[in-house]
């Protein structure tokens, strides 16, 4: 697969319909809906239903400077430094993504623990790392992931990982005891 496979996403249709469209541009309506009612989970302390697949992040808006939730799915968490590591699915363009960037101090609710954190983008050769075991570890997540957000399913090589990270980078959380 080359990087320009990679980076342009085809059109795809699945038992959903054609669900590019709605990748390339801002949820709204039911879409947006169905994206943010993870984040009630949270607020009914209801977290630990979704386990450790995903986290609720708290970021700072980088224009507004209010407080925003964003619900993401986890892919990688070292045990040893505490760190949970995620994917931009909508790439370097996500507001959240953008958010961070100009503040990276953030609080993480995984399960029913939340702590404070430190955010910064994981070099790319450490996250093919992280989305090759994220791939072992997962391979039908890792499969339908890729199919839904790149239009096609790869093989899980560390060269397509490289690639995919290349096009939707990785970012990692590190609990602030952690500094």
């Amino acid at each position: 697969m080359t990087t320009s496979q990679v980076t342009t996403r085809r059109n795809i249709t699945c038992r959903w319909g054609n669900l590019l469209p709605l990748l390339n541009r801002k949820p709204s309506g039911l879409l947006r809906f169905g994206f943010r009612l993870p984040i009630w989970l949270y607020r009914w302390r209801l977290g630990w239903l979704l386990g450790e697949r995903f986290l609720l992040l708290n970021h700072t808006g980088r224009k507004s400077g209010v407080v925003r939730q964003t619900v993401i799915e986890v892919v990688g968490h070292d045990k040893v430094t505490g760190a949970y590591y995620v994917v931009s699915g909508f790439g370097r363009k996500a507001d959240w993504f953008l958010n961070i960037q100009k503040e990276p101090e953030v609080k993480v609710t995984v399960g029913s623990r939340s702590f404070e954190a430190e955010a910064g983008v994981v070099p790319e050769n450490e996250a093919a790392d992280i989305l090759s075991r994220y791939a072992a570890d997962h391979p039908l997540a890792f499969r339908e992931l890729s199919k839904i957000l790149l239009g096609e399913t790869i093989q899980p090589t560390r060269e397509n990982c490289l690639q995919f990270v290349q096009t939707m980078p990785m970012v990692s959380f590190l609990p602030m005891k952690q500094k």
